[in-house]
């Protein structure tokens, strides 16, 4: 069965949530949006990978969400998310979703 990429999920529930919560006007609703997404790819990272990728993950995922906050005052809450969440995305990439290459018989991340 093929797997489903995380970094598409993670970068979308930081943009799903926030349109939800902006949407509705409930910040609630967007939380639940968000978490649901973020718990999701937790769990796909711990059992892809490992504890510590699933904890930097986390700390990716959630210092993303603090920062939109912050660079909202400064550029403005959209283009804050949607840039948290390319930079989130690309992060995930690289340390989950990306293709493992054989070099020599040792595996090596790409």
């Amino acid at each position: 069965m093929r797997r489903i990429p995380t970094a598409p999920v993670i970068s979308g529930s930081l943009i799903v949530g926030f349109a939800v919560a902006a949407g509705t006007g409930s910040r609630p609703l967007g939380g639940v949006v968000l978490c649901s997404g973020g718990l999701w790819c937790l769990r796909e990272w711990y059992t892809r990978r490992d504890g510590r990728t699933a904890a930097i993950l986390t700390g990716v995922a959630f210092s993303a969400f603090v920062l939109s906050h912050v660079l909202a005052l400064a550029i403005g809450a959209w283009p804050s998310v949607l840039l948290v969440s390319a930079i989130t995305g690309a992060v995930t990439w690289v340390r989950a979703d990306a293709p493992e290459h054989t070099v020599g018989g040792l595996s090596e991340r790409a």
